[in-house]
C-alpha cells in the first residue's frame, strides 16, 4: 500500500529503497516510543508542486525533537529541499510526506544520543474520503499536558489515539471524540474540532490538544474572510447543541461530521460554515507556493 519495487525513501543521508534499510532492534523509538514524526501533503498547484506548509511542518519537527532532548543536526531548509528531491525521484506531484526521526540504541530512560532521519512518501486520498463521519465519545482521554508535551508528534503518544480509534470502530463510529481530563472536548483521535452554533465558529482551546496546522490555517482564512470564530473550552453537552462540526487535519483536511454518538447534527452539510471552509482551504492550496 506504502511502497512498490520503484519507491525511493530517504534514510540516514541517502535516497535508498525501502527494502535496502534497517531498523535498530535495540533503538529507543522502538523500544519506548522516543521519535518524533510529521505528516505533510505535497499538491499539484498552478505553481507547480507544492509542499503545503512544508516551513511550519518541518519548524514543528525540530521543536519535537528538541522538546525529547534528540541530537538532531538538519535545517528546516534542508529538509525541505530533501522532501522536493524525493518527490521527484517517485514522480509524485500529489502526496502524502512523512518525516520520522528515530532514536539509536539505548535502554536507559535518557534519551539516546543518536538520530536518524528518514523521510518517505506515497500516494494517499484523503484520510476520511468524501462522506461524513460519524463519530463516537471515547472512553480514553486526551494525555494530562503535565505528563507529555502534547503539542508535539511523538511517535509514543499515538498509542492514546489507537486506542481511542479502534474502540470507536469496534463500536460502530468512523472516528473517536476524545475528552481532556477535565472531561471537556479535547480532539478526535487524529485531527482539530470545530464546531458551528448560531452562525459563529468554535474550536477547542491550546492546552490539552495537538493544535494542528490546518486548524491554524483555518482559523487564518476566518479571520480573512469575516467568519466568526473563539477558541474555547466547552463541554460535550455543548458540542452536542451545535448545528454542525467538522474535523481539520493534514491528512484528513477538512472532514464534515455527521453525528457525535446519537446526536444527529441539525444543519445541512452544504449549508454549513465548514463546507464554505473546505472549498477555501483547497483555493489556499492552489495559490500557495514552494
Amino acid at each position: 500500500m506504502y511502497y512498490n519495487q520503484k519507491t525511493i525513501i530517504y534514510h540516514n543521508g541517502k535516497y535508498v529503497k525501502p527494502t535496502e534499510t534497517k531498523i535498530d532492534l535495540y533503538g529507543q523509538t522502538l523500544h519506548y516510543g522516543n521519535g518524533v514524526f510529521e505528516g505533510i501533503r505535497a499538491y499539484n498547484t498552478t505553481n507547480g508542486v507544492t509542499v503545503f506548509k512544508a516551513k511550519e511542518h518541518y519548524e514543528r519537527l525540530l521543536k519535537g525533537a528538541k522538546a525529547m532532548q534528540l541530537n538532531f543536526k538538519y535545517t528546516v531548509d534542508e529538509m525541505i529541499k530533501i522532501t522536493y528531491e524525493l518527490l521527484a525521484k517517485n514522480n509524485f506531484t500529489d502526496a502524502y510526506i512523512r518525516p520520522l526521526i528515530t532514536t539509536g540504541a539505548s535502554m536507559a530512560l535518557l534519551s539516546s544520543e543518536e538520530s536518524t532521519l528518514t523521510i518517505q512518501t506515497w500516494e494517499w486520498g484523503r484520510l476520511h474520503g468524501n462522506d461524513l463521519l460519524s463519530m463516537g465519545t471515547s472512553s480514553f482521554q486526551r494525555p494530562n499536558p503535565k505528563s507529555c508535551f502534547v503539542e508535539t508528534k511523538v511517535t509514543g503518544h499515538y498509542i492514546n489515539s489507537i486506542l481511542a480509534k479502534n474502540e470507536a470502530k469496534k463500536n460502530g463510529y468512523n472516528e473517536a471524540l476524545l475528552l481532556d481530563m477535565n472531561e471537556n472536548v479535547a480532539e478526535a483521535s487524529g485531527a482539530n474540532i470545530f464546531i458551528e452554533k448560531d452562525g459563529k465558529l468554535y474550536t477547542t482551546a491550546k492546552g490539552h490538544i495537538m493544535a494542528g496546522i490546518t486548524r491554524n490555517t483555518i482559523i487564518d482564512i476566518c479571520k480573512r474572510e469575516g467568519i466568526s470564530i473563539e477558541e474555547k473550552i466547552f463541554t460535550l453537552e455543548e458540542l452536542k447543541q451545535a448545528d454542525s462540526a467538522f474535523l481539520t487535519g493534514t491528512a484528513a483536511e477538512v472532514a464534515g461530521v455527521k453525528n457525535i454518538d446519537t446526536y444527529q447534527f441539525p444543519l445541512t452539510w452544504k449549508k454549513t460554515l465548514g463546507y464554505k471552509l473546505s472549498k477555501l482551504y483547497k483555493e489556499e492550496i492552489a495559490k500557495s507556493n514552494k
